[in-house]
C-alpha cells in the first residue's frame, strides 16, 4: 500500500492525528510525510487544522463544517473592493487568517474579481468563499466571452491555446491603458493551487508541484477562476512580486518564466521559435523552462539565442532544466 494510502486508511480509524502519529505509523522522515500531506490536502482528501507543531489531520468528511459564503452579483457599478470588505468583515478573515494570507487572499480575490467587472462583458458574475479548518478557497464565474476568446480576438491571435501561452507569458492585457496584464500571472503564483478555465481550455497551477498543466475538459461558457491557500501557509505576496519585479528592475515586472512544453515538447523550425518568444522582447528577464522538452532543433534554437538575442540586446535570456540533447544544441548556437 503507498503512503497516501497509508495515511487515509490510518485517518480512517481515528478522528485526528498528529504529524508525529503519521510518521512513526508510516517510518517516514518529516520532509517525507510533508510532501504526501500536502498532495492529500490538495486533493481534497484530508483537512488540516492548528499550525506548525500543533498541527492535526483529518479525513474531509470528519472536519468541522466549513463556512461558505456565495453571492450572485450584477457587474454594472460593482467594485471589487467593497465585495471583499464585505467578506472579510462577515468573515472575521483578519482575525482567522494570518497576516501573510489574508493578504495574498485579498490580491488575489480582487484581482480576479476585478478582471470579471473589466473584461468579462457579461451582466452578472458569482462569487463562492469557501474557509475550511485548514484551507481558505473561492472561485469567481462569469457567463462572458471567455478570458482566452478575449485574448484571442482583440489581439489578433491564433486561436485561444495560443492566447493561453501569452498570457502565461504576463503583461498580457487587452485593456493596455488601464490594466498592465499582470494580475493572472501573480495570483497564479501567489497560492498553493489556481485553476483557470474558459471554453475548452483548463490552465492549472500548483505551488505544490511548481508545474502547470493544461488539459481539455467539456466546454465551458465564459471564465471560472479557483484559489486555494492553505491557511497556515508561511508563503509572502512580498516573495512572488519579488522574483518578477525585483527591485534591480525598480519593482517593475520586468522578468518572466516560459515553460516551453505547454506549446508541444519538440521543435526543429524557426516559426516555432518564434511563436514562442512573440512579444517577449517587453521584458528585461526571460527564464525559458526546457523542463519535459525532448529535443530541439538547430533552427529554432538559432532563432531565439542568436537571432531573438541580437535584435534585442537588452533581455537578457536563461534556461532551466534543460536535457543533456537540448542543453549541447543551445550551447552550438550561442557559441558562433
Amino acid at each position: 500500500m503507498n503512503p497516501k494510502r497509508k495515511i487515509l486508511a490510518y485517518l480512517a480509524r481515528r478522528r485526528a492525528a498528529g504529524g508525529g502519529e503519521l510518521r512513526s505509523h508510516l517510518g517516514i522522515s518529516r520532509q517525507a510525510l510533508s510532501v504526501h500531506i500536502r498532495n492529500l490536502v490538495e486533493a481534497g482528501k484530508v483537512v488540516r487544522s492548528g499550525t506548525a507543531r500543533g498541527a492535526r489531520y483529518m479525513i474531509r468528511g470528519r472536519a468541522p463544517t466549513p463556512t461558505i459564503v456565495s453571492h450572485a452579483l450584477r457587474i454594472r457599478g460593482l467594485d471589487e473592493a467593497r465585495v471583499w470588505n464585505a467578506l472579510a468583515t462577515g468573515l472575521n478573515l483578519r482575525q482567522a487568517l494570518r497576516r501573510n494570507v489574508e493578504a495574498i487572499a485579498h490580491y488575489a480575490f480582487t484581482e480576479m474579481l476585478n478582471n470579471a467587472i473589466e473584461h468579462s462583458r457579461a451582466p452578472r458574475c458569482s462569487v463562492r468563499f469557501r474557509l475550511d479548518p485548514g484551507l481558505l478557497s473561492f472561485e469567481v464565474r462569469d457567463p462572458g466571452i471567455g478570458v482566452f476568446h478575449s485574448i484571442a480576438s482583440k489581439l489578433r491571435l491564433d486561436g485561444e491555446h495560443t492566447a493561453l501561452v501569452e498570457l502565461l507569458k504576463g503583461r498580457t492585457t487587452t485593456m493596455r491603458k488601464a490594466h498592465s496584464g499582470e494580475g493572472i500571472f501573480f495570483t497564479s503564483r501567489a497560492g498553493d493551487r489556481f485553476v483557470l478555465r474558459s471554453h475548452r481550455i483548463q490552465v492549472e497551477w500548483s505551488r505544490i508541484k511548481d508545474d502547470v498543466f493544461v488539459s481539455n475538459p467539456r466546454f465551458l461558457k465564459g471564465t471560472s477562476v479557483s484559489f486555494m491557500i492553505q491557511r497556515n501557509s508561511r508563503h509572502q505576496l512580498e516573495t512572488v512580486f519579488a522574483e518578477f519585479a525585483p527591485e534591480e528592475y525598480d519593482f517593475r515586472f520586468q522578468k518572466t518564466r516560459v515553460l516551453v512544453k505547454l506549446l508541444q515538447r519538440d521543435y526543429v523550425s524557426r516559426s516555432e521559435a518564434k511563436r514562442l518568444i512573440v512579444n517577449l522582447e517587453k521584458f528585461s528577464e526571460v527564464v525559458l523552462d526546457f523542463r519535459d522538452v525532448k529535443s530541439v532543433g538547430q533552427g529554432f534554437a538559432d532563432e531565439i539565442f542568436r537571432v531573438f538575442s541580437g535584435l534585442h540586446p537588452g533581455v537578457k535570456i536563461s534556461t532551466e532544466n534543460a536535457n543533456p540533447a537540448v542543453d549541447a544544441m543551445i550551447r552550438h548556437v550561442r557559441s558562433k
